[in-house]
């Protein structure tokens, strides 16, 4: 693989059934593409965990995934509310989903913790008002 390849989703922010339809779609791109099995798992949670956090607290946004012969890059990147506190946000458990979506079983505040559990890079720019990206990486070596 000379060139990156990259893959672009719009996350719908509206439908919690449609929330994972791009990590599906990223883990059947990159079995094609003969990547290693827990490599792709782990890309598959990370992305699936900012997909529901995206529907969750932003309204959607959008994901990006550049595969290079180094690592797979994910961006996810929303225009929501932003995250007021970067540090209490990573802790597992915290939480600020409403309690109507914790009765649909997600918001346990497990997703940012383990986007950073299942990458090999993490970093999370946020401005409250505007919106958040989050960088990931997988190496592949």
């Amino acid at each position: 693989m000379s060139d990156a390849l990259s893959f672009r989703f719009n996350v719908d922010g509206d439908d919690f059934t449609s929330a994972g339809q791009a990590s599906v779609q990223v883990k059947k791109d990159l079995r094609r593409l003969g990547i290693p099995a827990e490599i792709i798992r782990r890309v598959s949670i990370a992305m699936y965990e900012g997909e529901i956090n995206m529907v969750i607290h932003a309204g959607g946004g959008e994901a990006e995934v550049r595969v290079t012969e180094e690592a797979i890059e994910i961006i996810l990147s929303d225009t929501g509310p932003g995250i007021a506190d970067i540090d209490r946000a990573m802790q597992a458990g915290y939480s600020t989903a409403p309690d109507t979506i914790r009765s649909l079983g997600f918001g346990a505040g497990m997703g940012l913790p383990n986007m950073k559990r299942y990458t090999d890079y993490m970093d999370i720019q946020s401005t409250v008002g505007v919106g958040t990206t989050i960088t990931m990486r997988v190496n592949l070596a």
